[in-house]
């Protein structure tokens, strides 16, 4: 049976010290609240990880990073390599995220090198994809999401995509306080599974957990989690407010 996960993402948001009182807080939370059969990931900023990968005792409750480079290791000023990420204590790693590729101009195949280098450091990967508004508009969402997939996590043998998370973010509503309905996230979820179905089999779309990322909030998300492909959230601003993420998590 597929986990149910609710991933925060930090973002470049909160120094030190406020990142450890927020995850400090969380972990108290869900030892007192356990998060049962679900998940829960925090995917902080590289300076945080180490120290919040070390204090996250709760059962279920694990830490990530936002992003890895696709090197093994060299002279890669400013970068942090996936094996960097695993010695810290985190096991996961968010790829292909849509300010990634937009800001920073990550294409498909650099995406694909990456999520290689995380699998084969042991690190679990949590692939987004997604459209812009202009792609939605134009009604080539589902053939855009199609090619993201395939060209930057379909790549991967069947044993190495069985320790994949996707996440669809509709690049449209994040951080835009619009929201995909819970009919649109549906849909692209339910067409999302028959693309791992249709390269993996069924036994791998049925286990396959996909997140819905975009403007998720403790108002929207039981809403959003109560479509039979939605398996939980890729989580932005509202993961930086202990209350509001602890909502989301009890919606799911």
């Amino acid at each position: 049976m597929r986990k149910k996960i609710v991933a925060g993402n930090w973002k470049m948001n909160m120094n030190l010290y406020e990142g450890l009182e927020l995850a400090r807080g969380l972990n108290d939370h869900f030892t007192t609240n356990p998060v049962g059969d679900r998940e829960v990931i925090l995917c902080t900023p590289f300076i945080h990880l180490a120290m919040v990968s070390n204090l996250l005792t709760a059962p279920g409750l694990s830490a990530g990073a936002q992003n890895c480079n696709d090197h093994k290791s060299g002279a890669y000023t400013g970068e942090i390599s996936a094996a960097m990420i695993k010695s810290t204590g985190a096991g996961n790693v968010i790829i292909g995220h849509s300010e990634r590729r937009t800001c920073y101009g990550e294409t498909d195949e650099l995406l694909a090198a990456k999520t290689g280098e995380a699998l084969r450091n042991g690190l679990r990967v949590i692939f987004c994809c997604g459209e812009v508004l202009e792609e939605r508009q134009g009604n080539i969402h589902f053939e855009v999401v199609k090619r993201q997939l395939d060209r930057g996590l379909f790549v991967v043998s069947a044993e190495e995509f069985s320790r994949c998370i996707i996440a669809y973010e509709p690049v449209w509503a994040i951080g835009t306080g619009v929201t995909a309905t819970p009919e649109q996230a549906q849909e692209m979820h339910c067409y999302i599974r028959r693309l791992v179905r249709d390269r993996y089999g069924n036994d791998a779309a049925l286990d396959t957990t996909i997140l819905y990322g975009g403007s998720c909030k403790a108002s929207n998300a039981a809403e959003l989690f109560a479509n039979p492909d939605v398996d939980g959230g890729l989580i932005g601003g509202a993961s930086l407010v202990k209350e509001e993420f602890c909502s989301i998590v009890n919606a799911l």
